[in-house]
């Protein structure tokens, strides 16, 4: 058996129907960890429109979306957000999942170790910040994994099977 490679590149319009089959099969996995989405989010079209604004959102500056691939299919997306490139703040979050089928293999750690060198020596950000459930342990080992400490705690901050979830939030500063 041998390891799977893990790599990211830009989205495209063409990893729509991958994307919207990963999120319906993963659906109830996911749903203790992610907000609800609209039914057309689990479709390839939804999906395609989302990726138009995704990729709109990197033509203006301010996202790098990302797939993640293994052996060069994609399982999964990382996602730079909210870039503020100012001199004075230059930085963003970074947020990511994995489909079912390749979780437990190391791709989650490989592709946001992957997106930190994007950031840093792509886009050239100085700080990055992500968040998870408090419940969350495999994407906190994720984050500390990759030099991420906890801060804080954003209280009653996302809207999750119909509770207010509360958010750890983690920091990373690059290029120390």
């Amino acid at each position: 058996m041998r390891s799977a490679t893990t790599g990211i590149r830009l989205i495209e319009p063409t990893d729509a129907a991958t994307i919207a089959a990963h999120r319906v099969r993963d659906f109830e996995a996911f749903r203790r960890w992610e907000p609800a989405q609209p039914a057309e989010f689990f479709t390839p079209e939804g999906q395609a429109k989302r990726i138009d604004g995704l990729l709109a959102g990197h033509r203006a500056g301010t996202a790098w979306p990302g797939v993640v691939l293994a052996d060069d299919q994609v399982v999964g997306q990382v996602t730079v957000g909210g870039i503020l490139p100012q001199p004075h703040l230059r930085r963003a979050s970074v947020g990511y999942w994995i489909t079912g089928l390749a979780q437990n293999q190391g791709h989650a750690g490989r592709a946001v170790a992957l997106a930190l060198r994007v950031m840093e020596e792509d886009l050239g950000l100085h700080r990055v910040e992500a968040s998870t459930g408090p419940e969350n342990l495999p994407s906190q080992r994720v984050l500390r994994r990759n030099g991420f400490s906890p801060y804080g705690v954003a209280h009653s901050s996302i809207l999750l099977d119909g509770s207010w979830r509360d958010g750890l939030l983690w920091e990373r500063l690059l290029g120390d």
